[in-house]
């Protein structure tokens, strides 16, 4: 048979019982395929994971076509890929360019257990002195003599034992009379299928054992990241000797290092890459997930012939329950791939320009005394800030949306004071709500029916910081919404526009739980277990965080929440941090590939815990973070309350110097900053990115992990070892293609101005105050010529201009501007995009989207060009469509061969061209 078809349905029987499973398979547009295995005619629903996907993702033709035998062979219309489905055994293999790169069940690993009915249930109508309990087994009823009184004793959820030695659970009582009750129960399956026990913990399964799991080659693939969250290298490991990756969202205390266990979020996105390919496989299901990874070696070619080996990497994934739902994300870039899944899950937002200042926190700042002090001591000191942070400790009796009256007895004039220089104050708010029935929240979300539930049907209850607590069902978009009219200015006493959130213990953490989690037999709306979609709790508090200071602007205003359990899809929210880290040199090396998987995983608004959460770090640790930090997306000091203080001045002044000049040096470089997160929320490239991102084709790459890119122009290698002097660096790119001419990599050292060439390793010298950071020959990147107090200052600072050229004399770059806190450049189009251009001796700046509307008041004041081959005769200078011509002073140094032109006063959003002759 042939046709055309957006997807192509099969039956075919599971690996269990016989049962049908219906086989989806469906082409996407953009390059991706979806594979969907559920149950062909289930009892009850399965869950489906809901809210991560941004809408049915928009299918392609796939044009049906026999292959002989049970076998199908379906082509797309674009991007000229073709999957072929064989029923029997089930295989699915798809093919690009005449290549298959990836196989699906390959290793005959399909797994799916179907769901059933208990093994034993039924109804029983009691007199006062006997119990007659009927089991779906016609042979088997148990007679018991019970007391109406014992009977009266019984709750629901527990165990009876009849004199035949079958256990039951009691579901429900009802006393319809004094002397008649009706029990419904269930009983024990004799292989402990549907409960399980974990230290004192009893799991009971409602729906059975229901798990699902499916393997995946990659065919010429060694080289495999993602699936964050772990403490661990950039490319994941082989674990078939070993453990296999875990993804299982778990409020985790001072995490071990280079371990496989799943931390506080989780995305199950896995990148393969190899040379002239990057491709994605996206497991879409919520529950407890387990990876394998296995490296294997493959031969092609006729057998007559000699046959070459290949590698390959084969993909086990297990999962506790849900459907089989996955994407394959076909490239061929990696650019290509973040994309891809963007359009799946959505791009990163796009944040205030605030948000990419430097934050300073900790557990906790005392009193309102503590906070003014500690910002003037930033103004003091000339150093930049933009966020104070408060913990749990500023609440009345750790009540969220409550302050303690004693230590912040008028929280709005704090704020107010902040607000001087535009800075904001964030605070914590946890998904666990005191149980206190004199605490208004507690009481309000108990009356509307806010609570997850245990399997009894009860409000669940466990231990957090607060004490007794019960916790938020954020999967009820009824709670969502009620969550969210919490931050309204009339309703969160104290607050203001200036008072920003962050979601801490959202994994959710259950002190007394199972793993220190909710037990998975918890009950949400609609009647699904926890076990469900655990890793979704996190992801539905930071979404109702998110619309509920969105709408407390009235739409205005953007947000700013920060998260620490996430899933897919969060990067829509907000900004998402690392978590309970330690004040180690190995914590702070590890944390460079746990941000870059962050980052290649949709999540580009990361960071970690500047200095370490833990312990006291020696100070030139401290120093090393803070140049880290700088170098990373979001920027954070904070630690916990057994720590000693940490502000930037408390370790002598050869130690503030280094910090204070990290800190200001990031603030310069914020428009580069804000540029790359519009091309993140436009584009879906992240920020940071492996070197193997930008340089896809070289192999010294695919592994390095203490080296990254800041955006395509910018080469980071910041220090993580203790007393050195020197430290070697790779310097990518031996084989650059520049306007289709190949040539060399030139990199500069953004202080030092020396010229290194790619595809070199190099010992770099370094000393306390300063980073390895060098810029890309053939970029152009803006910075601001001075940092200020806080972003609100650089709206009226100038710009200045590194062009930094390439081995062909030339440069490129661009620029994003808008009001830095506002939806108008989405509502209004009140942005402004400017592209930098550098050919033939002149640079000009131009309009890169004409649908910009926003009137940029800054000026270019400075460019400084790297790599110029002779110091120029003169300078000229035409701003715009006019013969105007004017010639510019500059500064020629042969030593470096940088040409520095200043004063110059050319208007950001007005065309111009400078012309070296």
């Amino acid at each position: 048979m042939s046709g055309l078809a957006t997807r192509s349905n099969s039956d075919m029987v599971g690996p269990r019982l016989g049962a049908h499973l219906l086989l989806q398979v469906c082409g996407i547009k953009g390059g991706a395929i979806r594979v969907k295995i559920n149950e062909l005619q289930p009892i009850r629903a399965r869950y489906e994971v809901p809210d991560v996907l941004i809408g049915e993702p928009v299918t392609q033709r796939l044009r049906a076509e026999p292959g002989g035998g049970d076998a199908v062979t379906l082509s797309a219309e674009e991007c000229g890929f073709q999957v072929r489905v064989k029923g029997h055994p089930f295989l699915l293999e798809v093919e690009c360019e005449g290549e298959v790169l990836v196989s699906v069940n390959a290793q005959g690993r399909l797994h799916f257990e179907t769901l059933q009915t208990p093994p034993t249930q039924g109804v029983s109508s009691v007199d006062s002195d006997k119990v007659v309990l009927h089991t779906v087994d016609p042979s088997h009823d148990a007679v018991e003599h019970l007391s109406s009184k014992w009977l009266q004793g019984l709750i629901k959820g527990s165990y009876c034992i009849c004199s035949q030695g079958c256990m039951f659970q009691i579901r429900n009582i009802c006393m319809e009379t004094n002397s008649h009750f009706t029990l419904l129960f269930q009983g024990e399956d004799s292989q402990g299928l549907w409960k399980e026990e974990f230290k004192t913990f009893l799991d009971v399964k409602a729906n059975g054992p229901s798990s699902v799991g499916l393997d995946f080659s990659l065919h010429g693939f060694e080289h495999v990241y993602g699936i964050p969250e772990h403490a661990d290298t950039l490319r994941l490991k082989n674990t078939r000797a070993g453990e296999p990756y875990r993804l299982y969202n778990l409020d985790v205390f001072a995490y071990e290092i280079h371990s496989r266990l799943g931390l506080y979020g989780t995305v199950p996105l896995l990148l393969g890459h190899r040379l002239g390919r990057t491709v994605g496989i996206f497991w879409l299901n919520a529950s407890e997930t387990l990876l394998d990874i296995g490296n294997e070696t493959e031969t092609e070619g006729p057998p007559q012939k000699k046959r070459r080996e290949v590698p390959s990497t084969e993909l086990h994934w297990m999962s506790e329950s849900g459907v089989i739902d996955a994407f394959v994300l076909l490239g061929p870039s990696p650019l290509d791939v973040f994309k891809q899944f963007a359009s799946l899950t959505g791009f990163q937002a796009l944040p205030p320009l605030f948000s990419l200042g430097y934050h300073q926190s900790r557990w906790n700042y005392e009193d309102e005394a503590d906070v003014l002090a500690v910002d003037a001591g930033f103004d003091q000191r000339d150093i930049p800030y933009d966020v104070i942070w408060l913990d749990i400790e500023h609440t009345d009796g750790k009540r969220y949306f409550t302050w303690d009256s004693k230590r912040f007895p008028d929280p709005a004039r704090l704020q107010r004071h902040l607000q001087r220089w535009s800075r904001r104050l964030v605070v914590i708010s946890d998904p666990h709500i005191k149980v206190d029935p004199d605490y208004p929240v507690y009481r309000d979300a108990s009356e509307q029916g806010c609570f997850v539930r245990d399997r009894a049907g009860r409000v669940f209850e466990g231990s957090c910081w607060p004490g007794p607590c019960s916790y938020l069902d954020f999967t009820s978009p009824l709670v969502r919404d009620w969550y969210s009219s919490q931050f309204a200015l009339n309703k969160y006493k104290g607050s203001t526009d200036a008072l920003f959130v962050w979601n801490d213990m959202n994994e959710p953490s259950v002190f007394d739980g199972p793993e220190q989690t909710m037990p998975k037999d918890a009950v949400h709306c609609g009647g699904w277990e926890h076990r469900e979609l655990h890793n979704l709790y996190g992801f539905y508090q930071h979404w109702a965080t998110m619309e509920g200071l969105i709408r407390r602007s009235k739409g205005t205003e953007r947000p700013f929440v920060l998260t620490r359990s996430f899933f897919a899809g969060s990067q829509r929210f907000g900004a998402v941090w690392t978590g309970d880290n330690v004040a180690s040199w190995d914590y702070l090396k590890l944390s460079i590939p746990m941000l870059l998987t962050l980052s290649i995983t949709g999540i580009s608004f990361c960071g970690g815990r500047v200095g370490g959460f833990f312990q006291d770090p020696e100070p030139e640790l401290l120093v090393r973070w803070y140049q880290a930090g700088a170098l990373q997306p979001f920027f954070r000091g904070h630690s916990a309350m057994q720590t000693k203080r940490r502000e930037p001045w408390l370790f002598g002044d050869e130690n503030t110097r280094a910090i204070s000049d990290a800190i200001r040096e990031r603030y310069r470089l914020l428009p580069y900053w804000y540029s790359l997160f519009h091309r993140a929320h436009c584009h879906a490239e992240p920020p940071i990115r492996p070197l193997w991102v930008e340089f896809p084709g070289e192999i010294q790459s695919f592994e390095m992990e203490d080296e990254y890119m800041i955006g395509n122009a910018l080469l980071a290698c910041p220090v993580t070892d203790a007393g050195v002097t020197e430290v070697n660096v790779l310097f990518p790119g031996s084989g650059e293609v520049s306007l289709g001419v190949q040539c060399r990599q030139f990199w500069y050292d953004i202080r030092t101005f020396r010229r290194f060439e790619g595809g070199t390793n190099t010992s770099v010298p370094v000393t306390l105050d300063s980073v390895p950071v060098f810029q890309r020959g053939g970029t152009i990147v803006p910075r601001k010529t001075k940092a200020g107090r806080s972003t609100a200052c650089l709206s009226s600072i100038p710009f200045d201009l590194t062009v930094a050229l390439d081995s062909q004399g030339c440069a490129e770059g661009e620029l994003y501007v808008d009001d830095g806190h506002s939806f108008n450049y989405r509502t209004k189009q009140e942005f402004t995009l400017r592209r930098f251009t550098f050919r033939n001796k002149t640079l000009s700046c131009s309009c890169a989207d004409e649908k910009g509307q926003f009137q940029c008041v800054c000026s270019v004041e400075r460019v400084v060009f790297l790599g110029l081959e002779a110091k120029p005769s003169a300078v000229i200078v035409q701003q715009g469509s006019g013969v105007h011509e004017k010639k510019k002073t500059f500064r020629f140094e042969e030593e470096t061969s940088m040409l520095t032109v200043e004063n110059l006063k050319l208007k950001t959003v007005h065309s111009w061209e400078l012309k070296i002759k």
